[in-house]
């Protein structure tokens, strides 16, 4: 049974939704203090439709859009939504190119050590 539209979230339901353990919304937490949910009994998270909401742009900007931590922080500090144009970052140097570097040293370096 799905809930009604606007009904609170327990932190088991958003992390499910979010394909995310529990432990990362609880880090989420401690990294951007606009992430409050309320706190029952027994310390129970309830999640209200704006920290759903907040949790998924959170979501989308670490995990969809390549943001650190501190990008997330700022890309909301500065007002970003989904609909915010995002700055791409360049790309990272090929992992093939590491590959091959990193077999010329150890090529390189088993030469060495047959001499």
């Amino acid at each position: 049974m799905e809930k009604a539209e606007g009904a609170f979230l327990t932190i088991g339901e958003l992390a499910t939704e979010l394909g995310l353990p529990q432990h990362i919304l609880r880090y989420w937490e401690t990294r951007f203090p606009q992430l409050r949910p309320l706190q029952r009994s027994g310390n129970r998270r309830y999640y209200r439709p704006a920290d759903v909401a907040l949790a998924r742009r959170i979501n989308r900007l670490l995990n969809v859009e390549g943001f650190t931590i501190r990008g997330a922080q700022k890309a909301l500090a500065d007002g970003w939504t989904e609909s915010t144009p995002v700055e791409k970052k360049p790309a990272p140097v090929a992992e093939k190119s590491l590959l091959s570097r990193l077999e010329a040293i150890r090529d390189d370096l088993a030469a060495a050590l047959k001499d």
